[in-house]
């Protein structure tokens, strides 16, 4: 408002050029004849910072009832115009790099017609990309872009042949390499061991150092880069790293007054990719300015959404939307996180059989970590990491970042684990978060094996992984012995108990058996008993209808006939011979042996009696005066 400076890499450069006394700043660069700022309170400069639409608004007023610290005194002539403003333009073509210094006057197709001569390339062949802002075609004047002094451009050219297949081959291969870097924090001398994929950027190297360090990306100097690596958007493949082990060395930059050309020509090497990037405001707190607020910026748009809600009730629900926000932040390569309360995780890992069983990983979060940033992006996240975790671990999340959490997880802490445990990530400091509590369970207690802090490494955390797995392994098959020598004894007994039971079952058959035998011989015995009494009483009923027996001094003709048994006994009997041989049949069966069980034969000729009519006489089936018949019993 009182400079006509837009460009906010200049303000900031301009700030730290006076200490950041605003006053100080705006008189440097408006002629003391021309204007000055002066304090409503007394005629006394104002020191201290002002900013955004506040300062432009009250600026503006000149009535001493404005809310204002500051009042603009219109100069008496007019203000001396600026000088043209030197635009730095690194451009990227396949494996050239082209540094292009420009007026911020000039229009994009300046460029193009340098880049034609360096690169032999029309320029009608070229796409110029990489801009910050929408649209631009050849005709667009640089300083309407309000681009910072810094900046990173790409040509590309479809319409040419592309490069050899080796060079492309070889690059292809360099961006898939892993590279280590070990940084060195000079200020507090500790080493940091980072991996970082060839495709990944020099910015975003620093940006996970200022994560760890907590140094912010245009405060920070370093040692060891490659003279090549002279712009912040370079990969790494292509910076000329040492690969795979590369050092560096980084520490705070000193803020000394400085002249502006000092300051412009060091503003170089705060590698600002646009006046928008997050990073240039990343240590706005420093100045001030309340998180996420900045130049009239609301901080609600800037700050990230919880990772849990506060006083969740339901602890599955708060851990699906801790999911959600973790895969928002870090992508989708992250550990499986269990879903539902820390009993039913217990319940999953430690419950089941022996060979089921696996460890239990408590990861617990914190977002206001300097370490959280790099940890879960640089280590939980990483392919190696998340495939152990899930072969071996369950994986329970909390997000400690609110207090009513903190407290809330304190608790089930205590009561699952112990106060000694609880006291134990109590006491533990918010840099030093996140936490990784691998628990493994025991037949009376769950037993803490190790509490991994987020300053660690992935090959460090992996190690410690793979020695909690080791004590575990070896529990475990301690219990697999266990359960197997349980469950060999157990067999045995359900088969006593089988065969008890079937030895039961065939005793009771048996007597059962017994029971119906006994029965039936009784019912049979019965009837035999019946059919012995109804045959005795029919004998008795054909012995009492005989007619008597004809003496042997009777005038009437006499048969005399005599039977022999199948026992080999004889009975005789003498009948008169008018007598029918119905009479003869009752006799035998009133001896026992009735017509329908057994045959009366004559012995000569041989003759089935019992076939003869039995209305017949003795005399006229010629049974008479004498004959001997022999009983035989029916088929």
């Amino acid at each position: 408002a009182c400079t006509g400076i837009e460009n906010i890499d200049e303000a900031i450069t301009l700030l730290e050029q006076n200490n950041w006394d605003l006053v100080a700043a705006i008189n440097g660069v408006i002629p003391q004849e021309n204007g000055i700022l002066q304090s409503e309170y007394g005629g006394e400069t104002l020191h201290g910072p002002a900013y955004g639409p506040t300062s432009h608004s009250t600026a503006a007023s000149s009535t001493p009832s404005s809310s204002s610290a500051f009042r603009h005194v219109v100069p008496s002539r007019q203000i001396v115009e600026r000088q043209p403003r030197m635009l730095d333009f690194r451009v990227e073509y396949r494996d050239r790099n082209v540094d292009v210094v420009l007026e911020d006057s000039s229009t994009v197709g300046d460029i193009k017609h340098i880049l034609e001569n360096e690169l032999q390339i029309p320029a009608s062949k070229m796409l110029l990309k990489g801009w910050k802002t929408g649209d631009v075609d050849d005709s667009t004047v640089l300083k309407t872009l309000h681009l910072p002094k810094n900046n990173s451009l790409y040509v590309l050219t479809p319409d040419l042949p592309p490069p050899s297949s080796s060079h492309s081959g070889a690059l292809q291969e360099s961006l898939n390499q892993n590279f280590m870097l070990i940084v060195t924090h000079r200020e507090v001398q500790r080493e940091y061991n980072l991996n970082f994929s060839g495709s990944s950027t020099i910015q975003e190297v620093k940006r996970n150092v200022y994560d760890l360090t907590s140094i912010p990306v245009r405060h920070q100097q370093w040692e060891g880069w490659p003279p090549s690596a002279t712009d912040d958007s370079m990969t790494l493949a292509v910076s000329g790293l040492t690969f795979p082990c590369h050092r560096l060395t980084v520490g705070r930059r000193s803020s000394p007054v400085q002249t502006r050309e000092q300051s412009e020509e060091q503003c170089t090497d705060v590698h600002m990719v646009s006046d928008s990037d997050g990073d240039d405001f990343e240590d706005a707190t420093e100045f001030g300015v309340d998180d996420g607020e900045m130049f009239g910026v609301a901080s609600s748009a800037l700050r990230k959404s919880p990772m849990m809600p506060e006083n969740a009730e339901n602890e599955g629900d708060a851990l699906l939307q801790f999911t959600a926000e973790f895969s928002s932040r870090y992508g989708d390569c992250h550990p499986v996180y269990f879903i539902g309360s820390l009993e039913a995780a217990f319940q999953e890992a430690f419950y089941g059989k022996a060979r089921d069983r696996k460890l239990l990983a408590i990861y617990l979060h914190h977002d206001e970590s300097v370490l959280t940033n790099v940890f879960c992006s640089q280590m939980l996240c990483a392919e190696s990491i998340v495939s152990y975790l899930s072969q071996n671990f369950i994986t329970w999340a909390w997000d400690m970042t609110k207090e009513a959490n903190r407290a809330r997880f304190l608790t089930m802490c205590t009561r699952h684990f112990g106060s000694v445990v609880a006291q134990t990530i109590r006491t533990q400091k918010t840099d030093q978060f996140p936490l990784f509590l691998i628990i493994m369970g025991k037949r009376s207690s769950n037993e803490v094996l190790n509490v991994i802090q987020g300053n660690t490494t992935v090959d460090e955390l992996m190690m410690r992984l793979m020695a909690a797995m080791e004590i575990f392994t070896a529990q475990q098959q301690e219990d697999i012995k266990d359960e197997d020598e349980r469950e060999a004894r157990e067999n045995v007994k359900r088969e006593q108990d089988e065969a008890y039971r079937i030895s039961l079952e065939a005793d009771r058959a048996k007597r059962e058996a017994q029971e119906r035998e006994m029965a039936e011989q009784f019912r049979l015995e019965q009837i035999r008993k019946e059919q012995e009494e109804e045959r005795e009483a029919i004998r008795l009923s054909l012995e009492q209808s005989l007619p008597p027996e004809p003496k042997e001094e009777s005038t009437e003709s006499v048969s005399k006939l005599r039977i022999r048994t199948p026992s080999g006994e004889f009975f005789e009997r003498r009948f008169l011979a008018s007598s029918k041989l119905q009479v003869v049949f009752d006799f035998v069966a009133s001896k026992g042996y009735p017509w329908e069980e057994y045959k009366l034969l004559g012995t000569f000729p041989r003759r089935d009696v019992t076939q003869l009519d039995p209305n017949k006489t003795l005399l006229e089936v010629k049974l008479y005066p004498q004959e001997t018949l022999f009983l035989e019993a029916k088929e």
